[in-house]
């Protein structure tokens, strides 16, 4: 029996309530920040990754399209500014990765291999929109080093994370 009956009979507003519940979890993850330029370091791959993991791909992406959206009309989610700007400047393609990211994670399914890999993937479909967009702004070899090979050892770590508290989660 859940705690909320009047969401468990209304399955539209548990998914709507369980957006927003995901988008300001991903909102609280961008403002713990490691500063780098020209992107940042943030716990929000990790938000991500976890959301599409739990929450399926359908939840995931509209989580993530809910965030964007708060972080577009101007609200402060995002770790480098909000409004329409934040979607223009140097991190736009990451923050676009997330939805992709999201929905792949989404189809973690069972098996510890598995889940592993297709975490290590979703963490990496941040990277592609993120840097081919970064490299418009500083040019691709910037963009490679900046945007992608800086954060590998951090990827590796908020990936472990993610499959470790998935499994935990799912186990209990």
């Amino acid at each position: 029996m859940t705690a909320i009956p009047f969401l468990a009979a209304r399955p539209a507003l548990r998914f709507l309530s369980m957006a927003l519940l995901g988008s300001a979890v991903l909102a609280a993850s961008a403002q713990v920040t490691l500063p780098m330029w020209p992107v940042p370091a943030t716990l929000q791959t990790l938000a991500v990754l976890l959301i599409g993991a739990l929450g399926g791909s359908r939840l995931g992406a509209a989580t993530v399209a809910l965030y964007l959206a708060e972080g577009a009309v101007g609200l402060p989610v995002f770790a480098g500014g909000a409004g329409p700007a934040a979607l223009m400047g140097p991190t736009a393609g990451f923050l676009l990765g997330f939805i992709p990211a999201a929905v792949i994670a989404g189809q973690a399914g069972r098996g510890a291999l598995r889940q592993a890999a297709v975490l290590a993937a979703a963490h990496l479909a941040v990277f592609v929109p993120g840097v081919l967009w970064l490299a418009a702004h500083v040019g691709l070899e910037k963009a490679w080093m900046a945007g992608f090979l800086l954060f590998v050892p951090g990827t590796v770590v908020k990936t472990a994370l993610a499959f470790a508290t998935m499994r935990a989660l799912r186990r209990g």
